[in-house]
């Protein structure tokens, strides 16, 4: 049981989206970073099992606001949603500040203009006196804006996507992460005007020494996993006249541990991390330079 009296200044709270594109894989998130939270997504307020944490699960677009109003310490949201209600928020005279914590490497989306696919296109200039649904109306105008074109916006919370088959607008402005949606419904995509993914957002005044401990604890962790998800660990028997060549073609790789191998002195074991991937192009490469035994294998945590 959290004693609601102390947790005001000992837990830690931090919200994220209740449901939606990037609820599964901050979950996976927090569970890689030793975060245990067995409470089902019904719940609003779930407590962490072996941390003083509180998880607050909300809609995205109340994360950004609960972080300025100092409702909670820290957010997780995609950045399309974090710029498009601050800029909401300035124009209804409401408090914007937070601090930037870290991007996280989930949630890519971009916002895009697309049209229907019988139409040709040109440039953004094409939309100049057209009728635009879309939800993030500060973005699109901000973009537009730099470009002098002026334009209608259309409002929608959902399904924007079938506006121009409708005839409630001429193109859209939507949230794309493969396309399908749109070809679906008649569309193409033509341009992109913000690229997104999530980011870890905190609350812009000094934390309380007990909450402040507990993000120095956690954020090596979610750094650590974010780094290994990126990272793959590579061990081959290489010729020791080759190293320096296989070293180098090896993306994002550190300085390798080398092993000698008994009975072969013109060959060792490498071992290396590799901070990027490592695609079979680059295994073929290897292989043509001499290397055998090439294993590549995931990276569950990393630290240092």
């Amino acid at each position: 049981m959290v004693n609601e009296s102390t947790s005001a200044t000992t837990r830690l709270r931090i919200a994220i989206q209740k449901s939606g594109r990037l609820t599964d894989e901050t979950e996976r998130l927090f569970k890689n970073s030793g975060i245990k939270i067995t409470e089902s997504h019904d719940h609003l307020l779930a407590h962490a099992e072996n941390l003083p944490i509180d998880i607050l699960r909300v809609r995205d677009d109340d994360i950004p606001g609960l972080v300025m109003d100092h409702v909670v310490d820290l957010g997780i949201v995609g950045e399309n949603v974090l710029e498009e209600t601050t800029m909401q928020r300035e124009v209804d005279g409401l408090y914007t500040g937070y601090r930037r914590i870290m991007q996280l490497n989930y949630g890519d989306c971009r916002l895009s203009v697309a049209i229907p696919a019988e139409k040709e296109w040109h440039g953004l200039k094409d939309l100049e006196g057209l009728k635009i649904a879309t939800t993030y109306p500060f973005l699109l105008k901000r973009k537009l804006t730099e470009i002098g074109v002026n334009f209608k916006a259309v409002l929608l919370t959902g399904s924007v996507e079938v506006a121009p088959r409708a005839g409630l607008a001429d193109a859209i402005c939507d949230l794309v992460c493969t396309g399908a949606t749109l070809q679906a419904n008649g569309l193409k995509e033509v341009e992109t005007i913000f690229e997104s993914k999530a980011v870890l957002i905190a609350r812009d005044q000094e934390l309380y020494p007990e909450k402040q401990a507990i993000l120095d604890l956690i954020l090596p962790r979610m750094q650590g996993v974010m780094a290994a998800s990126e990272s793959k660990y590579i061990m081959m028997n290489a010729p020791r006249a080759k190293l320096a060549e296989i070293t180098a073609i090896l993306p994002g790789a550190e300085n390798p541990s080398i092993i000698e191998l008994e009975g072969s002195p013109d060959r060792v074991a490498m071992h290396v991390v590799s901070r990027e991937k490592v695609f079979w192009e680059t295994m073929e490469e290897l292989r043509r330079l001499g290397a055998t035994s090439i294993l590549v294998v995931p990276i569950e945590k990393m630290l240092g």
